[in-house]
C-alpha cells in the first residue's frame, strides 16, 4: 500500500461515520471513472493525479468538498451542478445530499478530457 493511500485511509477513518461513508463512496466512484489515476495527497487533502492533478475531496465542519481543480470544468457543468453550492474551484455537498455517481463520473471525465487537451506531462 502506498504512503498516500495509507494517509487517505487514516484521514477517512478519523471522520464521523456519515462523512467517511460519503467520501469513501466518492473515492470509489473517482477510481472507477479514472482507473489509471493515482491517489495522492494534494493541498493537504485526498486527491487523484493523472499526469496532472485530477480531482480532490475533503470533509469540512458542515459539508464535504469536491475539487475538480479546474474552474472551467465547474463552469462548463454549471447546469448539472444546480442545487449544489459551488465556487470557482469547489463543489460543496452534504452527507444527506451527496453528489450523484453519474455526475461525479461526468466531472472526472471532463477533467480527464481537459488534461488530455493540455497535454500530459
Amino acid at each position: 500500500m502506498s504512503d498516500a493511500k495509507r494517509q487517505i485511509d487514516e484521514i477517512l477513518a478519523s471522520l464521523p461515520e456519515e462523512q467517511r461513508a460519503a467520501l469513501q463512496t466518492l473515492r470509489e466512484t473517482i477510481q472507477a471513472a479514472a482507473p489509471e489515476a493515482v491517489e495522492v495527497i494534494s493541498y493537504g487533502m485526498p486527491a487523484f493525479k493523472l499526469h496532472r492533478p485530477l480531482v480532490g475531496y475533503a470533509a469540512h465542519k458542515d459539508h464535504c468538498g469536491f475539487y475538480p481543480m479546474s474552474p472551467a470544468v465547474i463552469e462548463a457543468l454549471k447546469d448539472d451542478l444546480k442545487g449544489f453550492s459551488t465556487s470557482k474551484g469547489t463543489i460543496r455537498f452534504t452527507t444527506d445530499k451527496p453528489l450523484p455517481e453519474a455526475l461525479v463520473k461526468k466531472i472526472v471525465q471532463a477533467r480527464i478530457n481537459e488534461i488530455d487537451a493540455l497535454g500530459r506531462k
